[in-house]
């Protein structure tokens, strides 16, 4: 994705797993910059050409590490070097959670990550936050995610999903009240009635971007300033 990507694999349930980690430019910068936390980004159907390399997975991947956050973008199974075959959701859940606890452990990053010694965000890891955001088949995951590491009490920061996959797989019954919920007027994969449907009862605002479709062509730029706004706040201006 940049110059600062760098392409693992790591052991999981049913075989390795890649990961792409994408470091904040401010670490390039300085190796002992505070960050805000982890991001986990997970992408969409792997069985329709969902990858990690996905132009909406980079779009969330790019500004969570202008929020300075480390990234990790996973190939679920069977896509890239992951190995294992597509498990409708059920196998990709185990692997994010795996993911998730590789993400928290120090040793794992040090053991993994070129450099690795020069970076001493790496020591803290454990006490960062962690944020999810999921596109398409991945915020289906995402949700079931989420709600895992509740019950395990490692809750997660916040949730970001884009293009949700409501109506289409069987979502968590309840996610976050703060999840950030973004999807296209003119989605042709998941109707926006669905998502509202899915939304409603939990009284989730729904951020809708005008004349996007599924894909947001040409509209990935609202994906990352609906983000930035709900992180940073909308700039004040003066009376």
């Amino acid at each position: 994705m940049n110059s600062r990507t760098q392409t693992i694999t790591i052991q999981g349930p049913a075989g390795l797993i890649q990961l792409s980690i994408d470091l904040p430019e401010s670490l390039k910068q300085n190796p002992h910059t505070v960050l805000r936390g982890l991001a986990l980004i997970a992408h969409p159907h792997p069985l329709l050409g969902g990858t990690m390399d996905n132009k909406v997975v980079q779009t969330l991947a790019r500004t969570f590490n202008q929020l300075d956050y480390v990234c990790v973008r996973p190939n679920f199974r069977g896509v890239g070097l992951s190995e294992g075959i597509h498990d409708e959701g059920r196998g990709e859940l185990d692997d994010l959670i795996v993911i998730s606890d590789w993400m928290r452990t120090p040793g794992a990053w040090l053991q993994s990550l070129s450099n690795a010694n020069e970076q001493s965000w790496i020591t803290q890891v454990n006490q960062l936050p962690l944020v999810l955001a999921g596109f398409s088949f991945g915020s289906y995951v995402g949700t079931h995610l989420v709600q895992k590491l509740a019950e395990l009490g490692r809750p997660v920061e916040r949730f970001v999903m884009v293009g949700s996959a409501a109506g289409k797989w069987e979502l968590a019954e309840r996610v976050p009240a703060d999840t950030i919920v973004i999807h296209g007027e003119n989605d042709e994969t998941i109707p926006l009635s669905a998502v509202f449907d899915w939304t409603r009862p939990q009284e989730l605002t729904v951020h809708v971007v005008p004349g996007a479709d599924h894909f947001f062509h040409r509209k990935l730029h609202c994906i990352r300033n609906i983000i930035l706004s709900n992180w940073l706040g909308f700039p004040r201006t003066s009376s």
